[in-house]
């Protein structure tokens, strides 16, 4: 995943620093960290993430579908409790 988030940042311009600030980072190394491995990246920075990359929120998870599949059920059926 973290060189897919690279490439589609790297490609449309954008700092690792913008992306830290939309997801409430106070430093970019919030969001580097993600991009990089060393924390997971949760649904709901995936949400943040591929809204200011333009992308579907699938298109951020190239090794694992399913996971962000799962996570879409899980969170629209707390939402609709």
């Amino acid at each position: 995943m973290r060189h897919k988030l690279r490439q589609l940042r790297v490609d449309r311009g954008i700092s690792q620093t913008f992306l830290a600030k939309k997801l409430g980072f106070k430093y970019s190394s919030g969001y580097s960290n993600i991009e990089y491995g060393t924390n997971r990246l949760s649904y709901e920075y995936a949400v943040i993430i591929a809204d200011a990359l333009c992308v579907d929120v699938k298109e951020l998870n190239e090794e694992n579908t399913s996971f962000f599949e799962e996570k879409l059920h899980i969170t629209c059926n707390k939402q609709s409790a």
